[in-house]
C-alpha cells in the first residue's frame, strides 16, 4: 500500500474519528519536519487528551525553528499530561534555551509526571549545571524521579555528584540500582569502581549485567 500523500493526511486529521487522526499522525513518521509540523499543529488543540499528548511530542521528533517556541508555551497547558509531553519533547529538542525553562517546570509543577518528563530531558541536554536540581531531585519521594535523576546525572557526567548517589547501592527497588549501575559508567572515579564490582554480585540479573558493561566501559574488570 502506497503511503497517504500529505493532502491525504491532512484531511485524515480533520475526521470526526478520534482512531483516523491518530492514524494520521502516525503516517506522519515518514514525512519531512518542514511538512509534518504545519499538521501536528493542525491536532494540538484536538478534543483528544491521547491525539494532542501525541502531537506534542512529536514536536520534539519533527523539529522546525518554531516547535521550542509552541513547546515552551504548552510547559504551562492546564493539562499536566500536556506539560509532560511538552517537557519531554524539549529534551529531543537538545536545545540548550530550555534548560532554565525544564528547571522551572522539575522545582514549580506538582505533578510527578512533569517532573519525570523535565528531569528525564535535563539529562537529554547534557547540561552540567542541572547538576543541582537533579541532586535535589534524588530526594523526591517518587522512586521513578530518583530513578530518572540518577540517569541524568550520568547523562550530564556529574562526578561530583557520584556520593550523592551511591546512597542508591542497596535501594529496594532493582529499577533504581540498574540505573545507578548505568549511570556509573559515565563517573569515572574510585568510589565508583569500587560501587560497581559491589553491583555487578546484585541478585538482580539486569543489574549485575550493567554493572560489567560499566566496568568494561571504565577499563575495569568486574571482581
Amino acid at each position: 500500500m502506497a503511503n497517504p500523500t500529505l493532502q491525504e493526511i491532512s484531511q485524515q486529521l480533520d475526521s470526526d474519528s478520534t482512531r483516523d487522526r491518530r492514524l494520521a499522525l502516525v503516517a506522519l513518521r515518514d514525512v519531512a519536519p518542514i511538512d509534518a509540523v504545519p499538521l501536528i499543529k493542525k491536532v494540538l488543540n484536538d478534543p483528544s487528551l491521547d491525539i494532542r499528548s501525541m502531537a506534542v511530542f512529536a514536536l520534539g521528533i519533527k523539529q522546525t525553528p518554531e516547535c521550542y517556541d509552541i513547546l515552551l508555551n504548552l510547559l504551562d497547558d492546564t493539562d499536566y499530561s500536556i506539560r509532560a509531553a511538552a517537557a519531554g519533547a524539549l529534551g529531543y529538542l537538545a536545545d540548550q534555551r530550555a534548560f532554565e525553562p525544564l528547571v522551572r517546570a522539575f522545582m514549580e509543577d506538582t505533578n510527578w509526571l512533569v517532573q519525570f518528563s523535565a528531569a528525564v530531558s535535563l539529562g537529554n541536554l547534557k547540561d552540567p549545571r542541572a547538576r543541582e536540581t537533579l541532586v535535589r531531585a534524588l530526594d523526591s519521594e517518587a522512586v521513578v524521579i530518583q530513578q530518572a535523576a540518577i540517569a541524568a546525572l550520568g547523562e550530564i557526567k556529574a562526578i561530583d555528584a557520584v556520593p550523592d548517589i551511591l546512597r542508591f547501592t542497596q535501594s529496594e527497588d532493582w529499577l533504581v540500582r540498574q540505573r545507578l549501575a548505568e549511570a556509573l559508567g559515565n563517573l569515572p572515579s574510585p568510589k565508583t569502581v569500587s560501587a560497581l564490582k559491589y553491583l555487578s554480585k546484585d541478585e538482580h540479573p539486569q543489574v549485575s549485567a550493567s554493572a560489567v558493561i560499566s566496568l568494561q566501559r571504565l577499563g575495569e574488570a568486574p571482581a
